[in-house]
């Protein structure tokens, strides 16, 4: 696999870094996938997706994963299927970062991850801005990151 942190084509949020492999220009609007790269300790906060289903495929690290208040560990070669408007989050644990694909149907949602890395924002001291973005691209946000 190709070093994301030396790809041109990839994107740094804070220290989380983004290639889209497969856009929705590339698939009819279908589907985007989308390669990250995420240190440990990292993780959003709880939010839904409302017009896409997400698939979380593990390469490398481990994160603890929340879906509508289940959780669990999720380590290399393990995937997570997310249906469209269920809560879920997750944090990197342990001692590496993870590598983990997220697959999203439709496409277009990627986009969001472009806006944050363009606008640099930090949470939580810019969550007017990242909402206002996460809005235009049908996600909310229900709660904290995990602790």
């Amino acid at each position: 696999m190709k070093d994301l942190t030396t790809d041109p084509a990839s994107i740094d949020w804070n220290g989380v870094i983004y290639k889209t492999i497969l856009g929705p220009d590339e698939s009819g609007g279908a589907m985007s996938i989308v390669d990250s790269l995420s240190p440990v300790g990292s993780g959003p906060p709880r939010h839904i997706h409302h017009a896409e289903d997400e698939v979380f495929v593990m390469i490398t690290g481990s994160c603890r994963v929340w879906i509508a208040g289940r959780e669990r560990i999720a380590g290399p070669g393990d995937s997570m299927f997310i249906p469209r408007g269920t809560e879920h989050t997750f944090k990197v644990v342990g001692d590496e970062p993870s590598r983990h694909l997220v697959i999203l149907t439709p496409g277009g949602f990627e986009g969001f991850f472009a806006d944050m890395a363009a606008g640099q924002y930090v949470i939580p001291r810019d969550m007017a801005a990242i909402g206002d973005a996460a809005r235009r691209h049908n996600m909310s946000f229900t709660g904290p990151p995990l602790d």
